[in-house]
């Protein structure tokens, strides 16, 4: 208990210290115009209370990540505690917070064009096509995910085909419409069915005696996966996202000042990661341990979290939490099919302003996302978490660069950068949807690429000072 007691704990303080140290190093300036006032149209660009625009934030990131992931990654046992923890401070949220404010000073322009002016055109191209074959699969995942959840709670002859259509036909509305139109008026309320969830789920779990084993580094998995790299993949949403830089440039263009971007940015990953906690701790101490835990997911993992709700919380409390965990995923896919139709906007330099040209947009990411529902959910989600944190390290990688660009210090990003790759390149070759590769070979592979990586990047900063135009 004390492990995830302290855990949350130095999360707090890690906002309040090294989150204001990550601001300071940027340079956050409270004078300057933001894109909401100076290319304000009235659906994307639109000035909003920074308390809306930080629950749309924390809900947009919020998917099923920090949730099914956490309950995943449970399995690894209580180092997954420590990546939270310190994965959230050190990475996830100096990656969300520097993305969204270099979106801020480039008119809220999305990732893609971002890793293009600090990675160069070749970059861009991949990452344009990469990212949005990601927020697709995430509009995917996060249909059939809160839909099976609601088919639970309901009469049988509302099943998950009838609830994936209901939350589709949503996102489609949410995709096109003004952003303060649904998502800016139904977000305060699934903000307060989010809290309700983590402190009920949390509160539960201590105050009726449930053991929450204390940190240790030993790999508990039952199946004895190893923790490199595959915790580090399995657990992402509830420590560091590639993801959420797709969502921050949403945010970036109804941000009033530049002083709102660390409790907005970096406090919104801050509050991720105690979700992630909470999930973590609640599926190593419901079910005594992890054996317990892994027979539970032999199920599905809406199955566990609608068991723990439940049982914590009783019928009344647990629908509450329930609702708390459907709003998660839905208020991430909603928001990305809007980024995916910014993004293609972006590319093609298409003003979006009239509706027609909305839907000329999104009608297509729609045809192709409900296809895709046909394909396993797992299969689905193995993928996004692989995709997921490799636009996590080329994202951070871009985020060093703006800082060299900038002259501060770029090691913040640059350190979380490179361990990602090796995460991410270990991956890929071991992992069963990938080169299936030996493990010693494949993380020594990972690590030479982190390294190899690190070395193109030192050599490239030492010129690129002089490639773009000022934006600090």
């Amino acid at each position: 208990m004390f492990s995830f007691i302290g855990g949350i704990m130095v999360l707090i303080i890690g906002y309040a210290v090294y989150g204001k140290y990550v601001e300071k190093l940027f340079g956050a300036n409270s004078e300057r115009r933001t894109p909401a006032y100076v290319l304000q149209d009235g659906v994307d660009y639109v000035p909003m209370p920074t308390w809306k625009v930080y629950l749309i934030q924390l809900l947009n990131i919020a998917g099923l990540g920090p949730i099914f992931g956490a309950i995943q990654g449970a399995l690894f046992g209580p180092a997954a505690f420590l990546w939270i923890v310190l994965g959230t401070i050190f990475a996830g949220a100096v990656h969300d917070y520097i993305s969204g404010m270099i979106s801020l000073r480039h008119d809220g322009a999305s990732i893609s064009e971002i890793q293009g002016i600090y990675l160069g055109k070749t970059i861009q191209n991949i990452m344009r096509a990469f990212t949005i074959v990601l927020l697709i699969l995430v509009g995917v995942v996060f249909v059939t995910g809160p839909a099976g959840l609601i088919a639970a709670l309901t009469p049988e002859k509302y099943n998950l085909t009838f609830w994936a259509v209901v939350i589709f036909v949503y996102y489609f509305l949410a995709t096109i419409l003004p952003i303060d139109v649904l998502i800016g008026n139904l977000y305060p309320i699934f903000g307060i069915s989010l809290i309700v969830m983590a402190f009920g789920v949390g509160g539960g779990i201590i105050l009726q005696g449930y053991h929450i084993p204390e940190i240790t580094l030993q790999n508990l998995h039952p199946a004895k996966i190893s923790i490199w790299p595959f915790m580090f993949i399995t657990i992402a949403c509830g420590a560091i996202s590639g993801f959420h830089a797709t969502q921050s440039p949403l945010m970036a263009r109804t941000l009033k000042n530049e002083k709102y971007g660390r409790s907005v940015f970096y406090g919104s990953m801050v509050a991720e990661g105690v979700i992630a906690l909470v999930w973590a701790a609640a599926g190593m101490a419901f079910y005594n341990g992890t054996p317990g835990l892994e027979a539970a997911l032999k199920n599905t993992p809406n199955a566990v979290v609608l068991e723990i709700t439940k049982t914590l919380l009783g019928p009344v409390g647990g629908v509450l939490a329930m609702i708390g965990v459907i709003a998660c995923p839905i208020t991430s896919g909603d928001t990305a099919f809007r980024s995916a139709r910014l993004m293609l906007g972006d590319m093609i330099k298409y003003k979006q302003d009239k509706i027609y040209k909305r839907l000329a947009l999104a009608v297509p990411l729609f045809a192709v996302g409900i296809g895709l529902t046909q394909i396993d959910f797992n299969i689905i989600w193995r993928y996004f978490a692989w995709a997921n944190q490799t636009l996590a390290m080329v994202t951070l990688w871009a985020c060093s660069m703006f800082l060299v660009k900038y002259n501060k210090p770029h090691w913040i990003a640059t350190v979380p950068a490179v361990f990602m790759s090796g995460v991410s390149v270990s991956y890929i070759l071991q992992a069963k949807e990938g080169f299936k590769l030996n493990a010693s070979i494949s993380n020594s592979f990972g690590i030479v690429a982190a390294v190899a990586l690190l070395a193109i990047f030192l050599v490239k900063s030492r010129s690129f000072a002089e490639t773009i135009e000022t934006v600090a």
